[in-house]
């Protein structure tokens, strides 16, 4: 058994494609469902229908650019089963990147022959390097007039550091684009039938002979480092097995030292079946990948999963939809196996479910299947859970190291119209919440408003249009609010006692220490009593009631972060004393002393990146000044620029509309959080005074 579901497991692919919005992943995909059987006819995405059938694209995604309705779709090729995700360009949505290459082993980054690798590019290969996930690199568009994929190739060497190798070079370039040269086989590629169904393999042209020699010297150079069988074949001159080269070729991608570079146009249908052939030969399989768990029933330790079917099962909810079905979890299974039926156990509620309905994805369609093996990405229907929540069958207590989740950094006053609104507003942040985890909803007490939190502007202006047409909610919004915070900048003492005399018991509490502003991270608490000054059972009180005041600082009235607190002293009484006065005692102490910690004001800085045309170059540089903007650094390549600056999110409020102004159009910007910073002193009254304006 364990033999046979290993070799099924050898042959499945989990992948995703990613680009920069507009480098042609929807026609690739397009492309790759058709050539695999999994769709009849081609959409394009130019025409009304969207990618009509398909990776189904509803008004709401061409304005968001990036796909919601399809988490996975499956497809096979060469008897090999794909498991494609799609992972969305917008960095305001990284939470749907992060949690897709997550489950992904392998990636496919599609860059334009024309654009190159722009600024998503560079996000999207960030976050695989983090995930350490293993890619290949398909140049797109090579049929469009100025493209130059020896030029990506080296934008791929020199702005994201990838060790990239052509394995294959375009046989003519703009209008003259024919298909590929095949440099492991030394073949010339092209693509013939209404959709470039037909391969026809030929000997090389004799005006591309001499460049697919040079070409094909460079590649075996590059990759004779990882097979010495190779290099021993170069140097002894005999023939060398395509085997060899892709062995190689291999080995170096799994290592992530290796960046196969492949290309073609998806558009003209020109290219896709060999990057098929690339995906099954060099992508890994779940059998390639180590992924861990933490044992919750021994301290949280790690614990190395086998891709085995005959091991408990451990699987991972990493996307919620609600389809018009009821709700659908997407699921990745990392060991063991799950059969229809099944009794599940969710590891972070503790609470047992049943696998009812076990469905593939397949595009838009579903197909009911009765099991899943290790490696697996299927959907079950009906289950209550999160984004992000571990699965096991009972055996074990698992839970799979979450991922990477960046706080929020904007919020937004929402407000329904009528009772109707209410009802369906409700819903409609219930199920918001737990699809998105950087999707935070709370209660402001003092104004009684409801509050949503995001990752940007358009993250939230993509809700709130979400909100209206799929529930019909008719809300008011109010003026975006920065997440500002504070923070001690000095060291401070402070030495409180907490006395309360009524009848019977009072309350009693003496804590002394400091407080003292901390490098990293948001709070730290020490404890330096010794002899017993505080009992023991009171020194967690301590820390409550220091935390009881993070969520409000004394200086302006924002969150507190960075500080480091240390108690050394203290005093108790045998009667008196009790876990709510060291609490008091705490809070008291802990005003006490930020009083003196000379407190400023914190705000978020974003990282923004603009693309523009280099004519435009002085007016977007004059608006990100204008911004309180930090210019880190600008450069040009060819008719376009790129700008890279700090700016604080404060003053990014409706960019959009003046960069389109002042370009004709023709700019675009990313923009993510990257740091929190002083406020200047000017800048600061201003705020706090606005502040306290607003509370009256």
């Amino acid at each position: 058994m364990a033999s046979k579901s290993t070799e099924k497991i050898a042959g499945l692919r989990n992948i995703g494609i990613s680009a920069h919005i507009d480098s042609g992943k929807t026609t690739l995909t397009e492309r790759i469902l058709f050539y695999t059987r999994r769709i009849h006819a081609i959409h394009d995405v130019k025409g009304k229908d969207g990618v009509g059938a398909t990776m189904d694209f509803m008004e709401l995604e061409k304005e968001r650019g990036i796909t919601i309705q399809s988490a996975a779709t499956h497809c096979s090729w060469d008897d090999h089963p794909i498991n494609i995700i799609d992972t969305p360009g917008h960095v305001d949505f990284t939470i749907e990147v992060e949690r897709a290459l997550r489950v992904l082993d392998g990636a496919v980054l599609v860059l334009c022959a024309v654009g190159g690798v722009q600024s998503q590019s560079v996000t999207v290969d960030r976050q695989m390097v983090r995930y350490r996930v293993p890619r290949i690199a398909f140049i797109n568009k090579c049929d469009r007039t100025g493209a130059d994929p020896f030029r990506v190739v080296r934008q791929l060497r020199e702005k994201l550091n990838h060790n990239a190798v052509m394995l294959q070079i375009p046989m003519g370039l703009e209008k003259d684009h024919q298909g590929v040269i095949d440099l492991v086989t030394m073949k010339a590629l092209s693509f013939d039938g209404e959709h470039g169904e037909n391969i026809i393999e030929t000997d090389i042209p004799a005006e591309f002979a001499d460049l697919a020699k040079e070409k094909r010297e460079e590649m075996l150079d590059a990759i004779s480092l990882f097979s010495d069988d190779l290099t021993e074949a170069i140097l002894s001159e005999e023939a060398i097995a395509p085997e060899l080269v892709q062995e190689a070729i291999r080995k170096g991608t799994l290592a992530l030292e290796l960046t196969p570079v492949l290309m073609g146009s998806a558009y003209k249908n020109k290219g896709v079946q060999p990057l098929l052939d690339s995906i099954i030969k060099y992508l890994p399989t779940p059998l390639d990948i180590t992924n861990e768990a933490l044992d919750l029933d021994k301290d949280e330790q790690s614990v190395v999963l086998a891709a085995d079917s005959d091991q408990p099962l451990v699987m991972l909810a990493f996307k919620l939809e609600v389809s018009r079905y009821g709700q659908l979890t997407y699921v990745r299974v990392y060991q063991g196996q799950l059969n229809k039926g099944d009794t599940i156990v969710n590891t972070r509620t503790g609470k047992e479910v049943k696998a009812g309905r076990l469905v593939r994805m397949h595009a838009d369609e579903m197909e009911e299947i009765d099991s899943a093996i290790a490696g697996d990405i299927v959907a079950l229907f009906g289950i209550d859970c999160a984004s992000g929540d571990t699965f096991t069958d009972g055996r074990v207590r698992f839970a799979m190291t979450s991922m990477h989740v960046p706080a929020p950094v904007i919020s937004l006053a929402v407000k329904p119209k009528d009772k109707k609104a209410e009802m369906n507003l409700s819903k409609a942040l219930t199920r918001f919440t737990k699809e998105d985890p950087t999707f935070k909803v709370y209660l402001d007490p003092e104004t009684s408003e409801t509050i949503i939190c995001g990752m940007g502007e358009l993250h939230l202006d993509v809700y709130v249009e979400r909100m209206k047409r799929e529930y019909n909610a008719e809300i008011e919004t109010g003026m975006p609010k920065v997440a500002y915070r504070e923070s001690p900048t000095a060291r401070a003492d402070f030495n409180y006692t907490h006395k309360k005399q009524t009848g019977g018991s009072g309350q009693f509490g003496r804590v002394a220490g400091f407080m003292e502003p901390l490098e990293e991270g948001e709070f730290e608490f020490v404890n330096k009593i010794v002899g017993g000054a505080i009992p023991t059972e009171f020194i967690s009180s301590c820390e409550k009631g220091f935390k009881a005041c993070l969520g409000k600082g004394g200086f302006a009235g924002f969150p507190v972060v960075g500080v480091k607190m240390t108690i050394n002293d203290g005093s108790s009484h045998s009667v008196d004393s009790s876990d709510i006065a060291f609490q008091q005692a705490a809070i008291g102490g802990f005003r006490e002393a930020y009083e003196r910690a000379k407190p400023v004001l914190l705000e978020p800085i974003m990282h923004v990146v603009v693309e523009t045309p280099s004519e435009f170059q002085g007016a977007v540089l004059g608006s990100l000044n204008q911004r309180r903007g930090l210019i880190l650094s600008t450069s040009e390549d060819g008719a376009f620029s790129a700008v890279e600056a700090e700016v604080p999110l404060s003053e990014m409020f409706g960019y959009s509309t003046i960069l389109r102004s002042s370009t004709q159009g023709k700019a675009e910007f990313t923009m993510e959080f990257s740091r929190y910073s002083t406020v200047p002193k000017a800048i600061a009254e201003e705020i706090i005074k606005k502040e306290k304006e607003n509370k009256k």
